[in-house]
């Protein structure tokens, strides 16, 4: 039996745990990490926000990043229920706060990046290593974790962060995780290769199509493959009667814009799936314990969210950590604001989620016509491409626009009532679903 103290110990070697071990390792506190694969393994979400670029600036890793990631300037929504087939939100054209890019990163390359840096920056890392259970005492955290060969080890630490992503290890034995009643969608996705590409500068954004089973998402990536998926309704899922792939393509071969952009195109490998993954812990924090990232909740793809969510939380929860193992007097103060600021952050994406397959959201989003120059709908536009940036929290100059925009949105549903309440109707049959 292995007996290991730590500072701090981390449950998970993704962005989230990779962040915030990093941070609070050069803030001179002994910080182990645990994670249950062996870097570089495959993960799903390879599309960032440009307001990942100041976090990965402050590890230090940008520029490695850079050299693996292709440049996104923009997210394109298509429609063919629209006047407008096509549109494009460039992040340029967002309030003055975030960058102009972001980069679409194959997640293997990336994690395995911030995973090297945060071993040079001294803190002890252990792979293939699954925690089993933990001892969440007030003074001291006990971590069991088996390791690939069935040995068992102890770990004990100061303060424990849970950032297991999906595997949710906290939230599953503090019995705190949730189903999201508001949203429950499933995907299915795979790599291909000969995917048809945007020309010159919109090379590298990511492309997403409406169409009548949910959404579809085209990630462009470095090396010449795509990253494409389909979110879907439950009862689309259940009509499956053919193998992953088949169905994969066949669901793509549904969207002629889609079928147009991969008639060469070839499945790298096989297809996969996750199915009802919207979820939340109802705890955030508690005693020496803290979940960030996908830990503590997922919503969904649709707008590139994880992982600047998870590197957000975990940057804000270096901060909190530090703070509370110098036993600040502040201590509930402390926590309330973090967990207010991650709520916010979520909340913000959330009403977007919620409502994205609306036909009153959908008709909105179509409905810019920058030809115009409205001065009024620029500012709205710029206001919902801040939030598609990751630039939401604390961002005043978009309160107004996005009080507008929502407003907006009202007067949609209500002009289009008959529409929009009959895909609230079926929205809430595909939540009550199992």
């Amino acid at each position: 039996m292995n007996q290991n103290h730590y500072d701090v110990l981390v449950i998970g070697g993704g962005p989230a745990g990779t962040t915030i071990a990093t941070l609070l390792a050069e803030k001179g506190h002994h910080v182990g990490l645990l994670e249950k694969a062996h870097h570089p393994r495959f993960h799903i979400g390879e599309s960032l926000l440009p307001m990942n670029l100041p976090i990965l600036e402050k590890l230090g890793v940008l520029a490695q990043v850079d050299a693996i990631g292709i440049k996104k300037y923009a997210a394109e929504f298509n429609s063919e229920e629209t006047a407008l087939a096509q549109d494009t939100f460039y992040f340029a054209k967002a309030t003055k706060n975030s960058p102009p890019f972001a980069y679409e990163v194959r997640r293997s390359e990336f994690d395995a990046i911030l995973f090297n840096n945060c071993q040079q920056k001294g803190v002890v890392t252990q792979e293939g290593m699954t925690v089993t259970h933990t001892e969440l005492n007030a003074d001291l955290k006990t971590i069991h974790a088996q390791d690939a060969t069935g040995r068992q080890h102890t770990f004990t630490a100061r303060y424990l962060v849970d950032a297991s992503g999906r595997d949710t290890v906290l939230a599953k034995q503090l019995k705190s995780k949730r189903s999201n009643p508001k949203h429950k969608m499933a995907a299915i996705f795979g790599h291909f290769n000969k995917v048809e590409r945007r020309t010159g500068k919109d090379a590298g954004n990511i492309s997403i199509y409406w169409f009548q089973h949910g959404w579809i998402w085209l990630i462009p990536l470095k090396d010449g493959t795509t990253s494409i998926g389909c979110v879907c309704w439950p009862s689309y899922l259940k009509t499956r009667q053919t193998d992953l792939n088949s169905f994969l393509q066949q669901t793509l071969a549904e969207v002629p814009a889609i079928r147009a952009r991969m008639q060469a195109a070839q499945l790298q490998g096989e297809a996969q799936a996750t199915g009802n993954y919207s979820y939340q812990s109802s705890l955030m924090s508690g005693d020496g314990f803290l979940l960030i990232g996908d830990a503590y909740a997922f919503v969904d793809p649709v707008f590139s969210s994880g992982v600047y969510l998870a590197m957000q939380s975990a940057t804000r929860g270096a901060e909190l950590v530090d703070k509370l193992l110098a036993n600040a007097p502040n201590k509930e103060t402390l926590l309330k604001q973090f967990e207010h600021a991650v709520s916010t952050e979520i909340k913000a994406f959330c009403w977007f989620i919620y409502r994205f397959n609306s036909p009153a959201l959908h008709k909105l989003l179509m409905a810019s016509d920058e030809a115009a120059q409205h001065p009024v709908k620029q500012k709205i536009k710029a206001a919902v491409i801040s939030v598609l940036a990751g630039d939401a929290y604390h961002n005043t100059e978009i309160r107004l626009p996005l009080f507008i925009f929502k407003l907006l949105y009202g007067i949609h549903k209500i002009m289009a009532f008959k529409k929009n309440y009959a895909f609230n109707r079926f929205k809430q049959q595909q939540n009550n679903l199992n």
